[in-house]
């Protein structure tokens, strides 16, 4: 009897598999989340500096993540800096390492745009009890500017989740290469398998996506309710 497309997905270690390459890319979105959030909220900081030299090395490397695309940056540290540097580096710290430098130039831009929103009467009250600039950021800044971030940063977390698929590109075994393995597998005996395996793979980052999407549409939305209110 000829199995169905479900079936062969659920026969033997298949359905285990993409279960661990579903976890694979969790991971590697997670980690990368709160190593380029803690760069993003740094770098955000000094951004927000009146140091002209600082701002230029800043505002180059936001440019150089913000145009090159990302697969050529994950083939640059995959390929040329474990050469030049003379490291090991297995394809999920390759992508941990390219994703979090990444998220940390597209966060620091959204945390300098969140810190120059705070009314400057809060920093003049700031400087008037007597406060240094660090002191100003960690009681002042930055408790007010975070939450004004909070929607850009979620909707980076979305984009992090599906840019996790170019692990495919350096043989990570993410949901992705997993599907793609299993579809070569089997797909010229079964057809219909490809379909079951992308269409569970698109529900899967859609479960993960959405209700981002959804909360940050959302406290943008009381964001500025409170605001006209």
């Amino acid at each position: 009897m000829a199995h169905s497309g479900i079936d062969l997905l659920f026969q033997g270690q298949n359905f285990a598999r993409f279960l661990q390459g579903f976890g694979v890319t969790l991971r590697v979105a997670v980690i990368t989340l709160v190593i380029g959030g803690v760069l993003g909220v740094v770098l955000g900081a000094l951004r927000t500096l009146n140091n002209r030299p600082l701002q230029v090395i800043l505002r180059l490397y936001l440019e150089i993540f913000r145009i090159v695309p990302t697969v050529v940056l994950l083939f640059v540290v995959y390929y040329i800096v474990p050469q030049v540097f003379h490291l090991e580096m297995s394809g999920e710290m390759v992508a941990i390492v390219t994703f979090a430098l990444w998220t940390g130039a597209e966060m620091s831009d959204i945390v300098r745009g969140a810190l120059i929103a705070v009314p400057k009467h809060q920093v003049e009250s700031a400087q008037a009890l007597g406060l240094n600039r660090l002191q100003q950021f960690r009681y002042v800044l930055l408790p007010q500017a975070l939450p004004v971030a909070l929607p850009g940063t979620i909707n980076l977390a979305t984009r992090i989740i599906k840019t996790t698929s170019l692990l495919l590109m350096i043989s990570v075994m993410d949901i992705v290469n997993v599907g793609q393995t299993l579809v070569e597998a089997n797909g010229h005996k079964h057809p219909a398998f490809a379909f079951w395996v992308y269409g569970i793979m698109f529900i899967m980052y859609y479960i993960l996506c959405a209700p981002l999407s959804w909360w940050a549409k959302r406290i943008e939305k009381q964001r500025l309710e409170r605001s006209n209110g």
